[in-house]
């Protein structure tokens, strides 16, 4: 399996790699963060799917809580509120750019 473009960036920037190693140990010892943890280990639990193997895990989706396959779910962007936002409407930032359709 070949490396990602963020993995090939982190293993030739060093210095890179540890900021965002520190920030990450900072950022997962927030209170918030391990509320979030917990809440959605004890959710996989009550399912029956912690640490049995079947590569299910606990999905947030449009407010509901369901089952989805774990490497869909956490190799996903969309799911988030804040990325939603971040990319904007669909089809956004595409227009006036020299683009003139062949006229």
């Amino acid at each position: 399996m070949a490396l990602s473009r963020t993995a090939k960036f982190y293993r030739d920037n060093p210095d890179a790699r540890k900021k965002h190693r520190d920030y990450q140990a900072k950022y997962n010892k927030k209170r918030s963060s391990i509320k979030k943890r917990v809440a959605d280990n004890r959710e996989n639990r009550e399912k029956g799917t912690y640490g049995n193997g079947d590569k299910l895990d606990v999905s947030h989706k449009g407010g509901r809580i369901v089952l989805e396959a774990q490497s869909k779910n956490r190799g996903s962007k969309s799911n988030t509120a804040g990325d939603k936002r971040a990319r904007g409407k669909k089809g956004a930032g595409r227009k006036n750019k020299g683009n003139t359709g062949g006229k």
